[in-house]
């Protein structure tokens, strides 16, 4: 009879203790979990967690098994917001209409901002800020590479990722108007020397194997081409032998500032084959810090505090002269 009741309290007490050692979710949702770069956020998230470990919060990183699943990453979405221990969330948009839209039939009462990706600017209101890269800034900044070496224009081809992801956009457009030198112009046609070559942009839905396959087949049409613009840093991690197998016999091209190629992100492969001169210029982001941000973000929406929006992280900058000092310890 003592052993029943023994083993009652005991079960009581687990019972009991259950929902005080559950903690207060913050949920962070990326594009897919196939992705490196999407890794490096939860690396910060994890840091976060073992810096806090007594806090009542923590820090859940999830997302759609592939980047290209837009239809995954809502249903995620909506699923954690239907959990009562998620208390914030932190959503980097593979579709920013999809996301929002999802948001809009959720009509969540948590703090919800956005990382990496943020949603349209008519959308902006769905969310408390953006935290990530100024992706506006990244995308010039790589036309400003490849003006710096072409500076009379010339024919190019931006690489671009998912057609409705927001950021991705808005660096093409910041390549455009480097090149261009005016605002906001959709396509290249001979504005400030440059054009826009058949076929582009090409978008490959994150996938860096697409990417390298979609860059053969442009310089096929286009030998002469000037210039690529890779918006996202895909066919580099990606696809890193396939990438040196197509850029090796260019080396020398690239090399004299013939013909350059501008990349975004310094993840994987992507330093080391700036090392070996098959990529003209890096700008790369800070994922790992975006993970680690976001917690203490997410904790200051919760109460009330006030947050910036944005809330940018910086960029690395790195050629094949700069690639053992470029990156942010």
């Amino acid at each position: 009879m003592k052993k029943m009741i023994l083993a009652a309290a005991t079960v009581a007490l687990a019972l009991g203790a259950g929902p005080a050692l559950a903690k207060k979710q913050l949920v962070i949702v990326v594009k897919g979990l196939d992705n490196p770069f999407f890794e490096a956020i939860n690396q910060g998230c994890q840091k976060w967690n073992s810096e806090n470990a007594a806090s009542e919060y923590e820090c859940f990183y999830t997302g759609p098994a592939s980047t290209s699943d837009e239809v995954g990453e809502a249903q995620i979405v909506q699923d954690m917001l239907g959990k009562a221990d998620t208390v914030a969330m932190a959503i980097s948009p593979s579709n920013a209409k999809l996301i929002a839209q999802t948001l809009k039939t959720a009509a969540p009462t948590i703090p919800i901002m956005t990382i990496d990706a943020d949603l349209s600017s008519e959308d902006a209101s769905l969310r408390k800020t953006y935290l990530g890269t100024d992706n506006y800034l990244l995308g010039f900044k790589l036309g400003e590479y490849i003006k710096a070496k072409k500076p009379d224009g010339g024919t190019v081809c931006t690489i671009q990722g998912n057609p409705g992801a927001d950021n991705i956009l808005r660096r093409a457009q910041g390549t455009r108007d480097a090149l261009s030198g005016e605002k906001g112009i959709a396509a290249l046609a001979g504005e400030g020397g440059w054009t826009e070559v058949s076929g582009c942009p090409v978008f490959t839905n994150d996938d860096g194997a697409r990417g390298v396959q979609a860059m053969t087949d442009i310089l096929a049409a286009n030998p002469d081409l000037d210039a690529f613009a890779i918006e996202g840093g895909w066919p580099l991690f990606g696809a890193p032998q396939p990438y040196r197998d197509l850029f090796r016999p260019l080396a020398e091209r690239i090399a004299s500032g013939d013909f350059v190629v501008a990349a975004a992100d310094t993840i994987g492969d992507e330093v080391a084959i700036a090392r070996e001169g098959l990529v003209t210029a890096l700008v790369g982001q800070r994922p790992f810090e975006m993970g680690y941000k976001a917690p203490q973000v997410m904790i200051d929406l919760i109460e009330g505090k006030t947050v910036e929006d944005p809330v940018f992280t910086g960029l690395d900058e790195c050629t094949r002269e700069t690639v053992d000092t470029c990156i942010q310890k």
